[in-house]
């Protein structure tokens, strides 16, 4: 059986070669500035991308030592407001009682950034971040969507393959937020 391994590792390593590394280190300067702050990370994703929102969770947690929540971890208060409030206002909602502020920072992992379409969850919780002048910084791909437009640092995962825009973005999302960890780990000592 032939298995085509060698395209997908070529998409990747192009994906690598176009990737914003100015963008890189301005999100690297934001999340090092909301920690001198104390400020909060909340990170938010929806499928595959509130999976890893919850791994970087802990890799920001515990080992930069920045209070971190995503609000996909707390299942119970989760499917209660899509219950009584619609899955719309579900993120932004959290964000609300979680006294989002201009110290904090939102974190968007999307593939698609959301629109009034789809992921419009994260359109709202994008703009309440915006109303309350949090910073917002994304990890995204196909046209960066809503979140692209407002976010104060956005990284774009270029699309190589549009057959594989959410492998791609997913995968990517991880790379870069343990870059970001490590690199931030390394200032540290």
């Amino acid at each position: 059986m032939y298995y085509n391994i060698d395209s997908y590792l070529n998409e990747v390593s192009q994906i690598c070669k176009h990737i914003s590394r100015n963008d890189i280190i301005r999100f690297i300067d934001e999340i090092k500035t909301i920690k001198d702050n104390k400020g909060r990370l909340f990170f938010i994703g929806v499928g595959g991308s509130a999976g890893n929102a919850s791994h970087a969770v802990n890799d920001f947690r515990k080992i930069l030592g920045i209070e971190s929540y995503a609000i996909t971890d707390n299942v119970s208060e989760l499917t209660a407001r899509i219950n009584d409030n619609g899955w719309d206002t579900s993120y932004s909602d959290w964000l609300k009682v979680s006294n989002l502020s201009s110290k904090d920072a939102i974190i968007v992992f999307s593939v698609g950034g959301g629109t009034k379409d789809t992921s419009y969850n994260i359109v709202k919780a994008v703009d309440l971040a915006k109303s309350v002048k949090s910073k917002i910084l994304s990890i995204v791909s196909r046209d960066g969507g809503h979140t692209r437009i407002l976010s104060d640092v956005c990284i774009m995962i270029p699309n190589v393959n549009s057959n594989r825009i959410t492998p791609h973005a997913e995968e990517w999302q991880t790379i870069l937020w343990h870059l970001i960890v490590t690199i931030l780990t390394a200032s540290q000592s």
